[in-house]
């Protein structure tokens, strides 16, 4: 028995990597289900209000995050099934099927990883308060709450909306508060893009990350990810899983049954951990120094004398400091630094291995090859091959 065949609107801002996700979610569904859709969605992947009343269609999906798309839905005739964030209050969930992404376990899951690095000390960089971003006030006090449950104090700066003519008094404003805050500190940025700002405040005053500051952000977007010298961690949100039971809440009513009479929340996917958050407790402060000169120039092809140069002390000073600090000398720093960043490469990108070797800073591909060989007994495309499919880290990228 064949399904009826719907015709189902998509109302989400697809600019955007969260919506992308939701919507890739909803497609999945209707791969492995029954359901027998056309889906509606603009051209422009915008979401346009105009004449949705003179719709005929059969049900909507959208995202209730945007207050005057839940405004605009309050009325329809047809089914519909939101998409957003949850909310502390009860109440603030709207009066539909609502699957949502779970604010309280993002921040948790972003707080725990920077505890996990043994980071004592907190701060959020969230958002100006406004009504379409009612997330971002969920979050930030997500985060209030989670440290102050936790014994400890969370420095939060909300910062301004992001707009040409205010940028870089907003830049300058956002560089005093992050000067002002004790270190060594862990932040969590109410997303990746309010993430890359710090990144590159933090860059342009020369404060140290992850020495100094460690940066998570929310989203796992490759646009924030790859704009920034240092690459960022982030919490990646189960937008796909939210899609995906979206499109079944939907399909149910459309076959006549009830849908879920209580919010779903989604979990967060789990952490991407990058160099943002690469946090060591190292005291030393010429150590701190040299790891950070390692980290923005190993691929560059420095030699120990360059980071000597760098710090400003002697070889054999700095070299027990680092045996102290990081049971190794400067020169396994290095290429600690350059093999972890190979191993990226192949695992996260479809670049050459001659290409990764250039980018890395070995002489030759054969020099990479051998370099693997030693460490991982297989050749870097086995190691490409191996690590395909894996979503977490291989942790064998330190020499001794």
């Amino acid at each position: 028995m064949f399904e009826k065949k719907h015709s189902i609107t998509l109302l989400f801002n697809a600019s955007k990597v969260y919506d992308r996700n939701v919507i890739e979610g909803i497609g999945n569904y209707l791969q492995i289900s029954k359901a027998d859709w056309d889906l509606y969605l603009e051209e422009d992947f915008m979401a346009r209000l105009e004449h949705l009343d003179d719709w005929g269609g059969d049900g909507i999906i959208a995202d209730f995050d945007n207050p005057e798309i839940q405004a605009a839905l309050l009325k329809t005739k047809v089914p519909v099934v939101g998409v957003g964030g949850s909310y502390s209050d009860p109440k603030d969930y709207p009066d539909v099927p609502y699957v949502a992404t779970d604010n309280h376990a993002l921040i948790n899951e972003a707080y725990q990883h920077l505890r996990q690095k043994g980071i004592e000390q907190f701060a959020f960089y969230g958002a100006p308060i406004d009504e379409s971003q009612r997330w971002a006030q969920e979050r930030e006090s997500a985060m209030v709450n989670i440290t102050e449950a936790e014994g400890y104090e969370c420095h939060v700066y909300r910062g301004h909306s992001v707009r040409p003519e205010t940028w870089q008094y907003s830049i300058r404003r956002l560089a005093d508060w992050l000067q002002s805050l004790p270190t060594p500190i862990g932040i969590v940025a109410v997303t990746d893009a309010r993430a890359r700002h710090l990144l590159q405040v933090c860059d342009h005053i020369g404060m140290l990350i992850p020495e100094k500051i460690s940066v998570i952000g929310i989203d796992d977007d490759d646009i924030a990810r790859f704009l920034s010298r240092v690459s960022l961690s982030s919490v990646t949100q189960g937008c796909f899983e939210m899609g995906f039971q979206a499109a079944k809440q939907l399909h149910k009513i459309l076959n006549g049954r009830k849908g879920a009479q209580k919010p779903i929340l989604i979990p967060p996917a789990g952490v991407a951990e990058r160099q943002s958050t690469d946090f060591k407790a190292i005291k030393d402060p010429h150590v701190m120094q040299a790891m950070h000169f390692i980290r923005q120039n190993a691929c560059r092809g420095i030699k120990v004398d360059q980071v000597l140069d760098y710090v400003g002390i002697s070889r054999s000073n700095l070299e027990h400091r680092f045996k102290e600090e990081r049971g190794h000398s400067i020169h396994n720093e290095i290429h600690n630094e350059k093999l972890k960043k190979a191993c990226n490469l192949l695992k996260q990108t479809d670049q050459t291995t001659a290409s990764i070797a250039n980018i890395c800073g070995y002489p030759s591909l054969q020099y990479m090859y051998a370099v693997f060989k030693k460490h991982f007994d297989k050749t870097p495309r086995e190691y490409r091959d191996e690590s395909k499919g894996y979503e977490k880290e291989e942790d064998g990228a330190t020499v001794e």
